[in-house]
């Protein structure tokens, strides 16, 4: 996968990704990680910022959107292709100030880019 894609939608997700996932519960490949703060596409970069609750001791991650398996919007779910354990590993979301700050944001695409590819994509 390029890296640009990273920050693209899946094109098999359809009209789906044109909605407002705010509050959406988002579950990685093995279980919830929290829901959908915001959406933010800063320089190029479409993101999710995800409120992890008190999984991550309160604190919210930036996912890319080309991590982003399905979106459900009759039970407002969205499903990542990686794990809790992966996106908790990500590069630490600290302000606002980040989600437009291009560095940081490649920084969490190549970590993102660079995960290895999971068999099971969940819907």
């Amino acid at each position: 996968m390029p890296i640009d894609s990273i920050w693209s939608y899946a094109p098999e997700l359809g009209p789906a990704q044109q909605q407002d996932l705010t509050g959406y519960t988002v579950v990685a490949s093995d279980g919830t990680v929290g829901h959908v703060d915001r959406q933010a596409d800063h320089h190029g970069m479409r993101h999710l910022v995800v409120d992890t609750g008190v999984w991550v001791f309160g604190r919210s991650m930036l996912v890319p959107v080309g991590v982003v398996a399905g979106i459900d919007t009759a039970d407002r779910k969205v499903t990542l292709t990686c794990t809790r354990a992966e996106v908790k590993a990500a590069p630490r979301f600290r302000t606002d100030s980040e989600t437009m700050d291009p560095a940081y944001l490649t920084e969490v695409g190549a970590y993102y880019h660079g995960l290895p590819p999971h068999e099971t994509r969940a819907g």
